[in-house]
């Protein structure tokens, strides 16, 4: 049984559902090597330029698989080269939309925040409650939190182990959008419909330079965007789309 199930929803739209209901959909070493192959795949598929990743309506994913952890040491977490399937999805070029119902906790928080937009139903949790098991995130949890909901924020919910739920994490800003639960994923597939009509290079440039910038100094951040701006003026996707502009009619885009 295939424990990340393929989808497309729409022209150039990837769907990715995590597919363990009976586990809450934790993140065991077997759906990590999954979606390492599935990301891996996509980012060389000119026809993938978006991807939507959920769960189920209890959990998008409630964590790491703690039955494969409880007796394993420092070595064997080494030994299972872990980065390698984060890797795939953090250096993903395609924009990744996480669609959250449910838990997102622990490693399912660090996959969702691993996403450039998150789609929350009104009913979902976030949080990294490592701490209550005697560990710690080990994916960014710390990182990505601080740098989306401010330093203070984010040392009250790992400390404590706490959570947010969907709209309070829209408004500390580690949510893009809150919906009906029942609305979650089509709104996510809905912007990944619009991402993926766009240009694929501005896109793809737009996300490299924002992630890229934000861990440089401004200045260094601001050349980024602005060579990577004039890049863009040498693209056949640019002439179209100013063409089509100009012409009043739907531009036809390439990915050249």
């Amino acid at each position: 049984m295939s424990l990340v199930l393929e989808e497309h929803p729409e022209p150039n739209v990837v769907l990715l559902r995590l597919n363990r209901p009976e586990a809450r959909n934790a993140l065991s070493p077997e759906l990590r090597l999954e979606l390492r192959d599935k990301f891996l795949g996509m980012a060389e598929n000119p026809d993938v330029r978006a991807v939507v990743i959920t769960g189920d309506a209890k959990a998008f994913a409630a964590g790491a698989d703690i039955r494969s952890m409880v007796a394993i040491g420092p070595g064997e977490m080494m030994r299972r080269h872990d980065d390698l399937n984060w890797s795939a999805i953090r250096h993903s070029p395609k924009p990744i939309i996480a669609a959250v119902n449910g838990y997102a906790l622990g490693g399912g928080c660090e996959l969702a925040m691993h996403a450039d937009i998150i789609v929350a139903g009104e009913g979902a949790i976030f949080g990294q409650p490592e701490v209550k098991l005697g560990i710690m995130p080990g994916a960014g949890g710390t990182q990505r939190l601080a740098r989306a909901i401010g330093r203070y924020r984010a040392m009250l919910m790992l400390l404590t182990g706490g959570t947010m739920t969907a709209r309070e994490a829209h408004e500390a800003g580690l949510v893009s959008v809150v919906t009906p639960d029942e609305d979650t994923i089509a709104r996510a597939i809905a912007i990944a419909a619009t991402v993926a009509a766009m240009p694929p290079l501005a896109v793809a440039e737009i996300k490299q330079v924002l992630h890229a910038g934000l861990d440089a100094p401004l200045d260094t951040a601001l050349m980024l965007e602005r060579r990577a701006a004039y890049m863009l003026f040498d693209s056949d996707d640019k002439r179209e789309a100013m063409t089509a502009f100009l012409e009043k009619r739907n531009p036809v885009f390439t990915g050249r």
